[in-house]
């Protein structure tokens, strides 16, 4: 019987496969389009996890930035410290590249030809690096290519200041047409390293002339008198571990210690751990599209096989094994599983060049397609083992009698619906969404219920955490931004303006709320550097977002940004000793708060200290600006004329000097990053309530087929064809009253949860996240979509040929 069984399955399946051709080809799609995302999801959290840790490995990036900000600075002495691996020199001169507007898209040039091949060696994407004996050579970032559309070949004209103009620069720090050479300039290469990147804010690009630049035109960088400022990054043999030790040689070969650093490896770290989330992010929302691919696909199977019971039924009726009935259930399903999977690896592989996403796009090393074959593998091989695995599942009850039982328990809801008198719509729908029945007469009831509450849940916890991040893209001050405009009043210890009559003026306005005289120099905890900020307000208190704690109220009491506080290891309450350049002192850590953020320091990064405090600590200051706090919803643009006409009349200039002096705040660093965030949930959000859908419909469709003998029986005593659709309509409504009542608690927390999580290691001020939306159009919602998909069952409930039903079953 073994051959001859065999011989029949495979007779059956070529007449199951011509004659249900269309239905395999169906389920063969619907394999290929859920593989082909959920490969190139995991592909792509995979691709994105590592994207930064695979840019360093090739990059030899830099360790940190020196800023001394000095003209005529001995970096030859930093060169010679131990540990010191190399060094890259730039002077903060300014040029101006033809079509690009000022302070965009012009990077610095390199004193040093050991950039780009000894430092921040970077990954070349197109064309090659520039030649550091010409002067007429640049390299790009992808952005500028996107932004101002030039590319590899493309010219374009860099012009230089004057040796004069150099001079005057660095004496006002007021930008003037160039005067110097011109130069016709080819961009040759698109480049790509930690320092040469497009993270941040802006992302529009930047063009890095080669070093032969400096080299023609020195003193269009350095100046007639060598005034200009030199700053430079350093690659340290020991990597960040060897930071500390740096900048103690630093300080005994420079005779300061209040340099300004950019901690590159700590900065390069933060940019991996956004990146890990976006990329667990991502895992999560492959594992959601995986599970709802398991209801369609499984649905899809579990339709395939129950429609071919009948026929199986005849060849176990004529002597045929289980086990070959279960063959040929399972036959076509799997051949278009493989079918489908081949082509889903196919879109997958497709797809790579989408990937990474967010943090990790402009990190990339390696952009463009990628095969994955770990993940490409795995899914090949399991997906139509799955897929065959649930086809046999399925043919099972049809490789055996089929007998009909409508036993089992009722839900505790069913019964008080029965024994309360309520309609029979409402007695009979309730049962059909509570009741799983057994045997033939079985709901996938359990499915239904989860998948209407992980919809909903998903749904109101991506809203709520989205909420969040709108909430800090409204609102800077959550990132400690108070202030709306800012006037830079001088710098290196020298005021560009007169603090005493421009102070005042701006703390008259009636929209302006407080204005503080913002001193900021240099302090030292142990080996961290600090930027440390006066807090001494013109008149009214500065609105400083304090975490914890409280500012400084005492002259031995400083507040802490939470990265400082996290650097040096204090908490509120601890005692730091504090090293400035006029003294030495301990002070007690008052609180955590946020500081303003400057051109040498993050916003989590610093200190505040009173007037008195700071006089004591550090000479002078590095940077000056009055920070200008607004009435909350006046016009920053109003108040920024009106202030800058009232300057211009006090300082003997024209408005629009004074209005280029008066800056509106550039938005925080960190924001960029938190609204790239802000997708992933979404569309996590948007599979969950696919998978709701597809369970809760699934269910539905399923009670009306395998109930049927119930319905026909209600029919048959006197239940009308509107009560039968009244009752599917119930059994929709349950399921989504049940999804709502325990989805809506369960993701408002769990956003919240997600949001303070981000919220923590942003960091930013924490404010509980409120999705009015979500609360106000969920529930009309979620009725309105079960009711659509309670309207096909309901149609088939109410149009039953009940005498047809009674006797086959």
């Amino acid at each position: 019987m073994s051959g001859g069984g065999w011989s029949a399955v495979s007779a059956w399946v070529r007449i199951d496969l011509r004659n249900r051709a269309r239905s395999l080809v169906v389920l063969g799609l619907l394999v290929a389009v859920t593989t082909g995302v959920v490969l190139t999801a995991t592909a792509g959290a995979r691709r994105g996890g590592t994207a930064v840790d695979r840019l360093l490995e090739r990059t030899r990036p830099a360790t940190v930035a020196v800023l001394p900000n000095e003209a005529g600075f001995d970096w030859d002495a930093v060169a010679a410290l131990p540990g010191v691996e190399a060094i890259g020199q730039f002077p903060l001169t300014p040029f101006v590249i033809d079509g690009v507007p000022p302070d965009l898209g012009a990077g610095f040039v390199y004193i040093d030809p050991a950039v780009m091949r000894d430092i921040e060696r970077p990954v070349v994407l197109e064309g090659r690096l520039a030649d550091p004996s010409r002067d007429d050579e640049a390299v790009i970032t992808p952005a500028f290519e996107d932004t101002f559309d030039k590319g590899v070949g493309d010219r374009v004209t860099i012009t230089l200041n004057s040796p004069e103009q150099v001079d005057e620069y660095y004496l006002s720090f007021q930008e003037t047409e160039p005067e110097g050479p011109t130069i016709e300039t080819t961009i040759v290469g698109v480049v790509r390293a930690p320092w040469f990147s497009d993270t941040g804010p802006d992302r529009q690009g930047l063009l890095t002339p080669s070093s032969g630049l400096f080299q023609a035109h020195p003193d269009s960088f350095l100046g007639a008198q060598e005034t200009a400022h030199v700053n430079a990054i350093v690659r340290l043999e020991g990597g960040a571990d060897a930071v500390p030790a740096f900048r103690q040689q630093l300080a005994e070969v420079s005779g300061r210690r209040d340099i300004d650093f950019f901690y590159l490896a700590a900065e390069a770290q933060h940019v991996a751990e956004v990146a890990d989330f976006e990329a667990s992010s991502l895992l999560v929302f492959a594992l959601s599209a995986f599970i709802a691919a398991l209801f369609l696909v499984g649905q899809s199977v579990v339709r395939y096989v129950s429609a071919s019971t009948r026929d199986l039924q005849v060849l176990l009726s004529i002597g045929m094994p289980p086990r070959h009935v279960r063959a040929a259930a399972a036959v076509g399903p799997t051949l278009a599983a493989i079918i489908g999977t081949v082509v889903g690896v196919g879109i997958a592989v497709a797809g790579s060049s989408r990937f990474p996403i967010g943090t990790a796009a402009p990190l990339e090393p390696s952009p463009g397609g990628h095969v994955d074959l770990t993940v490409l593998a795995a899914g090949l091989v399991l997906i139509p083992l799955l897929i065959a695995g649930g086809a046999v599942q399925a043919s099972r009850p049809a490789s055996r009698s089929l007998a009909i039982d409508s036993g089992g328990r009722r839900s505790l809801v069913a019964n008080l619906t029965a024994r309360t008198g309520a309609p029979v719509p409402l007695s009979v729908g309730a049962s059909f969404a509570l009741d799983r029945g057994r045997g033939a007469q079985s709901v996938p009831v359990y499915p239904a219920i989860v998948g209407s509450i992980v919809g909903v849940l998903g749904v109101v916890a991506a809203l709520t955490f989205a909420a969040g991040v709108e909430d800090a893209s409204d609102h800077p001050e959550r990132f400690g931004q108070v202030a709306g405009l800012q006037m830079f009043l001088g710098f290196n210890n020298e005021e560009f303006l007169p603090s005493a009559e421009v102070l005042p003026l701006l703390a008259d306005d009636p929209d302006v709320v407080a204005v503080n005289d913002t001193r900021q120099g240099v302090v030292e905890s142990g080996p961290v550097p600090i930027a440390a900020f006066a807090l001494d307000p013109v008149d009214e208190p500065t609105p400083v977002v304090v975490i914890e704690g409280r500012l400084p109220a005492a002259t031995d009491e400083v507040t802490l940004a939470p990265r400082s506080a996290r650097d040096v290891g204090a908490k509120v309450g601890d005692s730091v000793e504090l090293v400035g350049s006029r003294s030495t002192g301990s002070y007690v850590v008052s609180g955590i708060a946020f500081v303003p953020e400057g051109a040498h320091n993050a916003y989590d990064s610093g200190a505040w200290m009173g007037s008195d405090t700071y006089d004591e600590l550090i000479e002078g200051f590095k940077f000056r600006t009055a920070d200008v706090v607004l009435r909350d919803g006046t016009d920053p643009s109003a108040i920024r004329a009106r202030l800058a006409d009232g300057l211009a009349d006090a300082m003997g200039a024209t408005p629009e000097e004074a209005l280029g002096m008066l800056e509106p705040l550039a938005p925080p660093s960190r924001l960029a990053e938190l609204e790239q965030l802000q997708r992933l949930p979404l569309f996590l959000a948007g599979f969950l309530a696919l998978l709701a859908v597809a369970a809760v419909g699934h269910a539905l469709a399923t009670a009306v087929r395998r109930r049927r003998h119930d319905l026909a029986v209600l029919r048959a005593v006197g239940v009308t064809r509107w009560q039968s659709v009244a009752a599917v309509l119930v059994q929709a409504a349950v399921l989504a009253l049940v999804g709502l009542a325990l989805g809506i608690p369960l993701g408002f927390a769990l956003g919240r949860v997600l949001w303070r999580s981000v919220a923590d290691t942003t960091p930013i001020e924490y404010v509980p996240p409120f999705a009015v939306g979500a609360l106000i159009l969920i529930a009309p919602i979620a009725l309105l979509a079960a009711a659509i998909l309670a309207a096909w069952p309901s149609q088939r409930a109410a149009s039953l040929r009940v005498a047809h039903v009674l006797r086959t079953e």
